[in-house]
């Protein structure tokens, strides 16, 4: 039982971001079938809203009692940075690179919600101490690794027969694709610290996930008429269409999310950070057998420094906390580096 117990954790984690990379695959064919990536998040949050306010209603029952009109207002841009915008730029991302090559950017979350708490000083960085050089070496690796993602593609590793593929993937796109990629990850890393108010105001997991899930489908349908006034992308054309509205809202960003809630309070934030890069694995692995992507040199390469980087940062970050813990008087950050999937986040939710 006592093995069992020490495995639980582990195996958890590997099969909730299998599941994840599930969710990137059906994000992919959806798009190629001619979805709206705006369709496709309203729909997956409004799912995710439905499916998580039964929960909600049943474990807080009491929160609605401390939902103010500022924390409402904090919600809402919670839902704007970390729903509308984040899963807005990172499909069209998608939809121009492949899942596994998006999933690489998805790993570049945490640097940049180190650099931004850097800015806005909730981050200290002591070069005098491993925690501190290990922070600044894995943000330049990573960075250097989003570089390479982006500027070189190299030769294909992998062969495929369709020639729609090799047309989707010239470099023009493929750079397009990286921008709208990075932005997608900067505005998630813009949410965790929007997100880190929100905990402290209002400590209702369930309950501020359902409503940002809910204003985040309202911010994205208004956003998809103003983009697109054609009623007829609304349509769901076919079982795939559907399957993946139900898969992504209800595992992705319900089930997986209470699962890696009790993972990350069992093991804490930087276990489950650990277990991201699993997702580029699985997702690979998938987009050949399944979508016969081609994988390239330059996702290899850039995909590698990327994980290192962030394997780096984590052991600095728990290093430092380490530290923190066994000293009473150091002086505490609220940095919260992102856990492997927090909803309302895109793709991984």
């Amino acid at each position: 039982m006592s093995c069992l117990q020490k495995w639980k954790p582990i195996a958890v984690m590997v099969g909730v971001n299998f599941a994840m990379a599930v969710v990137n695959i059906l994000f992919k064919k959806a798009l190629n079938g001619g979805m709206n990536q705006q369709v496709i998040t309203t729909y997956r949050l409004s799912t995710a809203a439905v499916f998580l306010a039964p929960v909600a209603c049943c474990r807080e029952r009491k929160s609605n009692k401390k939902l103010t009109a500022l924390t409402f207002c904090t919600l809402f841009f919670s839902a704007l940075t970390g729903g509308t915008l984040t899963q807005y730029l990172i499909l069209i991302g998608l939809k121009y690179t492949s899942s596994t090559f998006s999933c690489a950017f998805i790993n570049i979350v945490p640097i940049n919600t180190f650099i931004m708490a850097l800015i806005l000083r909730k981050e200290k960085i002591n070069m005098n101490s491993k925690s501190g050089k290990a922070k600044v070496l894995g943000t330049i690796i990573c960075l250097g690794g989003a570089l390479v993602l982006t500027l070189y593609k190299g030769t294909p590793l992998t062969k495929t027969t369709s020639k729609d593929v090799e047309a989707e993937h010239d470099v023009k796109n493929w750079v397009i694709g990286s921008l709208f990629l990075y932005a997608g990850s900067l505005a998630w890393s813009s949410w965790y610290h929007i997100q880190d108010r929100v905990g402290r105001e209002y400590p209702y997991q369930y309950s501020s996930t359902t409503i940002m899930s809910f204003l985040a489908a309202i911010q994205s349908a208004i956003l998809c008429f103003i983009i697109e006034r054609r009623t007829s992308i609304w349509k769901l054309k076919g079982a795939l269409e559907i399957s993946t509205i139900l898969y992504t809202g209800i595992v992705g960003s319900g089930i997986c999310f209470v699962i890696m809630s009790w993972c990350v309070k069992q093991k804490g934030p930087v276990f489950t950070s650990a277990f991201s890069p699993f997702i580029q694995i699985f997702a690979a692995i998938l987009d050949v057998f399944l979508l016969h992507e081609q994988i390239h040199l330059g996702s290899i390469l850039g995909s590698i420094l990327v994980v290192i980087g962030l394997y780096i940062l984590l052991w600095g970050k728990c290093k430092e906390t380490e530290v923190c813990k066994n000293v009473p008087t150091a002086e505490k950050d609220g940095t919260i580096l992102p856990v492997s999937i927090s909803p309302p986040g895109p793709l991984r939710t």
